[in-house]
């Protein structure tokens, strides 16, 4: 008999090569994610096209000191949290109904990318150690990916046990639109099937979800601020901009693009305007360009907080404010800097759209919206609103809740669970990817840049010279 280590060697040789496997029932999944600052471990059961989410946890490294993600930080939140969550995960798996044991996974998934290299890296390798401890094999998961199936995580989850599972469909089915929106990634994609995706549209600059956390922090008084538990400011500026709820407020979207020029030009209550980007400067030639741009929105709240506004000259003043910005204005600020990101976000929407229709294509019947800023109410109702202004009322906007929008294990191992049935598996060497395009699932390994492989090469430098060259590695 040959050894279990032959298994699991040729088990590799299947990676990343779709079969014609029918739907595989029953199957159990242990997931792992940890591409951020958030260590999450899920166990998740699908049968059919119903789910059942026996463990899913996480917890967010402390940053509170830093104005930002700090990869040191995030890189010591997982090594000391990640064992005690696994733990608790392998406590959860279900038992053998025959035996009465808890029952082995099918497979391991874990995210490997895109991310912070070492956070990254930890969950892979405790990922590896389980697959080979169990002798299971893995699927590594774009995280992006993960976000965009969400829904259809949702829609298992809701499913659940029914009796009636085999006849439900899962949705949204294939293909429609994703809107992935969080602090590392703001894009526009057309899922058409599980591994096919398009990139529409992308940010030139910073993603969506940075840009409100800096202008959060810009805006947010520091009464707020100090008291905050983590640097998601951007969720912190809708409860502040909207004490009482957006829904009492009023939002009247642009019918036109000639109306969102105007309201470029619309001074508020304090006499500055706020433009949209991409409407204004260079004559407005990228007024049409599909894609997404929000460095100037942080830029400009910056100066307004800093400097504010010269009335007599129309413009931002050139001196600091002799006195902060008064609580009136910081929340009106906080208010506008939310439309403009998300009319931003809505009006590339329906460029894209329109260029469908121009073309006689099919429309999609669904827009998902998933990521962390996919957690902002204001964020759904303005889209609604802004989609049927502008000709578009019967496109479903789709969102996960809350607690599937930011970073979690079991959108990974859902992931995970569609792609192990169509086939696909890992092998047991594979590396970490910090950057992983969405249109390059099937190959990842073609997404390794030079800084990866340089790393690579090293460490396995490292370790040629320890194991038999007779030469050990310098402890300089």
């Amino acid at each position: 008999m040959r050894p279990s280590s032959w298994r699991v060697a040729s088990r590799r040789t299947r990676i990343f090569h779709p079969t014609n496997l029918q739907q595989i029932r029953n199957l159990l999944t242990f997931a792992i994610e940890t591409s951020c600052d958030d260590t999450a471990v899920a166990v998740l059961e699908s049968n059919g096209t119903s789910a059942k989410l026996h463990f899913n946890a996480k917890i967010t490294a402390n940053n509170g000191e830093y104005t930002g993600i700090h990869p040191v930080v995030a890189l010591e939140s997982h090594q000391k949290n990640l064992p005690s969550l696994i733990q608790s995960a392998i406590e959860h798996l279900p038992s053998s109904e025959q035996h009465g044991k808890l029952t082995k996974p099918d497979f391991i998934s874990v995210t490997r990318g895109p991310g912070m290299r070492a956070s990254l890296n930890t969950g892979v390798g405790t990922a590896k150690g389980l697959a080979l401890a169990w002798n299971i094999p893995i699927v590594g998961v774009h995280h992006m990916q993960a976000h965009a199936l969400t829904p259809r995580l949702c829609s298992a989850l809701k499913h659940g046990s029914a009796s009636d599972s085999d006849s439900a469909i899962m949705k949204p089915t294939f293909p429609f639109l994703s809107l992935l929106v969080s602090g590392g990634h703001t894009m526009l994609i057309h899922s058409a099937s599980l591994t096919s995706h398009k990139i529409l549209a992308n940010t030139t600059d910073i993603a969506i979800g940075d840009m409100l956390d800096k202008a959060g922090r810009s805006i947010l008084p520091p009464s707020v601020l100090s008291t905050a538990k983590n640097t998601a400011y951007g969720a912190i500026l809708e409860s502040y901009a909207f004490p009482d709820g957006h829904e009492n407020s009023t939002y009247s979207p642009p019918k036109s693009r000639r109306e969102e020029y105007e309201s470029c030009k619309r001074p508020s209550p304090f006499g500055w305007p706020f433009p949209l980007p991409l409407m204004v400067g260079e004559h407005g030639k990228n007024a049409k360009l599909a894609t997404f741009s929000f460095s100037g929105i942080d830029t400009y709240v910056q100066r307004l907080v800093s400097l504010g506004w010269d009335h007599s000259r129309n413009r931002l003043s050139q001196t600091p404010r002799a006195t902060p910005i008064p609580d009136e204005e910081r929340r009106y600020l906080a208010k506008e800097a939310l439309r403009v990101a998300f009319e931003h976000l809505a009006s590339r929407i329906v460029l894209v759209l329109e260029d469908l229709k121009s073309q006689n294509r099919e429309l999609p019947t669904t827009l998902v919206v998933s990521g962390g800023v996919a957690s902002n109410n204001f964020l759904h109702r303005l889209m609604r609103a802004f989609l049927a202004a502008r000709g578009f009322p019967d496109i479903e906007i789709v969102a996960p809740p809350v607690q599937f929008c930011t970073d979690n294990a079991a959108m990974i191992g859902w992931a995970g669970l569609e792609m192990y049935q169509a086939g696909f598996r890992t092998p047991m060497e594979f590396g970490t990817l910090r950057k992983w395009s969405l249109e390059n699932l099937e190959a990842p390994e073609m997404e390794e840049d030079s800084r990866d492989v340089l790393a690579r090469l090293n460490d396995k430098k490292v370790k040629e010279m320890g194991d038999g060259s007779g030469e050990e590695p310098s402890e300089r």
